[in-house]
């Protein structure tokens, strides 16, 4: 005898769902059980739902759902209902899950037990567990699921997606006000252009939803007998949808009602006190949801407002260069802070003629550094287009922003005020100023307080180029901001960029540094705006939470990044084969500044063959930066070169001041403290020389790489 015969003869049916696909399959005894004729069946996962009690079956989706985690059995009372929405019976059903990757059949049995009796429990007692243990779960899924929505779209689907214990709604639609009428935001369950007749509706209209919000009380209507006796003027719009049953809740926030939300069902609801408590406490939570989703849109809409009208568009149109910039709030509040980026045609010139590039941080994120921020861009604008030299520029600047800060408090901090002085105390800008002349490349750089500018080579080398600098603006009206000069040869790209663009991710500015650096020296030198965006990206992206830097704790800053590009002049390798050159001036007064020539020259020198020669070559450049700052009164200027000789590569490295007094060999003891410069460099340079200048001297060496046979100079 088969296994279906033995288990029909004691009235137990077999069934099978398929998770993937969404079949139930029955045999002849469970579709019996759920009231269909007595023969085996294939039904969708909906068709079998419509045989259960809504109540039941939103416990049985959990019990399921932890049969599934643990692999246990799912064991269940569940009641049949007909047609006319009337319990016919209960059965036991009991399954166990059969799981396959992510996919899981449920295999069981039902069977009819005698025990509660149908009728004998009220019409929405649950039989699995406690309805209000299942309320309370379902209202903190609610609230957890509408809190996290951030925009009015996804409250809407939020709200659609519900599945309230029992008595699920399958038609939503959300009213607003406009004036004295009736709006519809959002609605689910309905079809494209249904909303039209109930679109600006006016409050005195015979309909649910206008005296809802006319009065901030909610209305139930169990039936469609019952609509059509209090509207009768407005049921024939709502009599098309088929539904069976309506709640009408006042959404209500602060004491006042923002509008009206319904509920419509298929099947018929009787609206007892606990269902109206879930549909109140969702209507609430909802209005919540919209109301902070209003505010956040608006938010959104004034920060893009203020990026449009602060932030310049960067468009083609200036020959011989390629712009790229990018600005990334912090995400806060309005997502507007203190940095910003320019770009300035000059006056007057000759040739391709001039522009000046501008980077800075206001301090501060808030409206207020948005606002001193919009201020100094625009002063920088005027005084950039009279033609002032950079250094003029960020004084006048200063000035500037000292003038708004006097009297507001120290620029420096809150001086332990609180927050709401604080607001109002005066505000330092840290910012780099660029002026480049588009013919030959020459970029004059005044820098206030601000990091310094990198550019990286056309054979893919990445510098930080050092400058001289003074405060930032506001601090001191007569700072003065000395200027410092490079040339940026065709092919080479120069970025300048915001603290938040090294900072963000817990990095502080060496670290962060070395992370922009890697993702520069790995790109082509092709494409600005795709080199923007992956830098943005690396240290802002979801790839950044995986190298978090160690200060991971510290609060994210703005973003705001410009890439400049010369276009070459010549074609392929010759480009490529163009020395590699850095240049820099140490002050008699900045001796920390030799430790910056030293990383200058290891920079340079980062993918030399022979490490210890590395190493001699820094060593070396201190040691002669070190002797014109300690042996005379002037500066010390290194330029450094690294070019190709034939198959290999040779380093040159020249230091100049204006003495005249030439370098000569000592002889030290054992124990004296200096006299061994030229001893060292004859011990470590292939060549050295020094060579006497009309004003001054130069002091130089050269080393010659190793052959490795990879072609560089080929």
């Amino acid at each position: 005898m088969r296994t279906e015969d033995v288990l029909a003869a004691i009235a137990t049916g077999m069934w099978r769902w398929d998770n993937a696909s969404g079949i139930v399959t029955l045999d002849a005894e469970a579709a019996r059980l759920l009231g269909l004729p007595s023969a085996p069946v294939r039904l969708t996962e909906a068709q079998v739902r419509s045989r259960f009690h809504p109540v039941d079956w939103n416990e049985i989706d959990g019990i399921v759902g932890l049969a599934v985690a643990e692999g246990t059995l799912a064991e269940s009372r569940l009641r049949i209902m007909d047609e006319h929405g009337r319990v016919i019976r209960t059965v036991r059903s009991r399954s166990k899950p059969l799981i396959d990757g992510n996919a899981y059949q449920l295999v069981g049995t039902l069977q009819e037990v005698a025990e509660p009796q149908p009728g004998a429990s009220g019409p929405h007692t649950p039989i699995t567990g406690d309805w209000r243990r299942s309320r309370e779960a379902f209202l903190l899924d609610a609230g957890r699921a509408l809190a996290e929505a951030r925009s009015t779209a996804e409250v809407l689907r939020v709200a659609a997606a519900l599945a309230m214990p029992g008595f699920s709604p399958d038609g939503l639609a959300v009213f607003g006000m406009s004036g004295e009428r009736l709006t519809v935001i959002g609605h689910h369950g309905h079809g494209e252009g249904d909303e039209g007749p109930f679109t600006s509706m006016t409050l005195d209209t015979d309909y649910p939803a206008a005296e809802v919000v006319r009065t901030g009380r909610a209305i139930y209507l169990p039936s469609p007998e019952e609509y059509a006796r209090r509207y009768p003027m407005t049921w024939p719009l709502a009599q098309r949808f088929d539904r069976r049953s309506w709640a009408f809740v006042p959404l209500v926030v602060a004491g006042r009602t923002m509008g009206a939300w319904m509920a419509a069902f298929k099947h018929p609801v009787t609206f007892t006190p606990d269902e109206r408590s879930v549909l109140t406490t969702v209507a609430r939570m909802l209005a919540q949801a919209l109301t902070r989703a209003g505010v956040a849109e608006s938010e959104r809409e004034l920060s893009l407002g203020l990026q449009r009208t602060m932030m310049p568009v960067l468009g083609p149109g200036i020959p011989g260069i390629h712009v790229a910039a990018r600005y990334v709030p912090t995400g806060g509040g309005l997502q507007v802070g203190g940095d910003w980026y320019d770009l300035i045609r000059l006056p007057g010139g000759s040739g391709a003629g001039r522009i000046a590039l501008v980077i800075g941080d206001v301090q501060g994120h808030d409206v207020r550094a948005a606002g001193l921020m919009g201020q100094l861009r625009i002063a920088l604008r005027a005084y950039a287009s009279e033609g002032h030299r950079p250094d003029a520029v960020l004084s006048r600047a200063s000035r500037f922003l000292y003038g708004i800060n006097d009297g507001t408090g120290d620029p420096a901090g809150d001086g332990g005020r609180g927050d709401e002085e604080a607001y109002g105390a005066a505000r330092f800008a840290t910012c780099l100023y660029l002026e480049v002349d588009l013919e030959t490349g020459a970029v004059d750089i005044a820098r206030a307080g601000h990091p310094d500018p990198a550019v990286r080579m056309n054979d893919g080398t990445v510098l930080l180029r050092p400058t001289a600098g003074g405060l930032p603006l506001g601090i001191d009206p007569d700072t003065d901001y000395p200027t410092t000069r490079l040339t940026l040869d065709p092919g080479e790209t120069l970025m300048i960029c915001t603290d938040g663009l090294l900072e963000t991710g817990g990095h502080d500015l060496d670290t962060g540094w070395e992370r922009v650096r890697a993702l520069l020296e790995t790109d082509d030198g092709e494409d600005l705006e795709a080199l923007a965006d992956r830098l943005v990206q690396a240290v802002h992206g979801p790839g950044s939470h995986h190298t978090t830097g160690p200060l991971a704790d510290r609060r994210e800053d703005d973003i705001a990044v410009v890439l400049l590009s010369r276009q070459g002049t010549e074609a392929g390798t010759a480009v490529r084969k163009a020395p590699r050159r850095t240049l820099m001036t140490v002050a008699q007064t900045e001796p920390e500044h030799i430790a910056t020539a030293r990383e200058q020259v290891r920079q340079l020198l980062h993918d030399w063959n022979d490490a210890d020669q590395v190493d001699s070559a820094v060593l070396m450049v201190s040691e002669m930066v070190t002797n014109v700052l300690v042996h005379t009164d002037g500066d010390a200027l290194l330029v450094a070169e690294v070019a190709c000789r034939g198959e290999a590569r040779r380093l040159r490295v020249e230091v100049s001041d204006a003495s005249d007094e030439l370098p000569h060999k000592r002889h030290p003891g054992e124990l004296a403290s200096s006299g061994r410069g030229l001893i060292l460099m004859e011990m470590l340079a292939h060549t050295w020389g020094v060579d006497p200048r009309g004003e001054g001297k130069s002091i130089w060496f050269e080393l010659d790489e190793p052959a490795s046979g990879d072609g560089c100079c080929t």
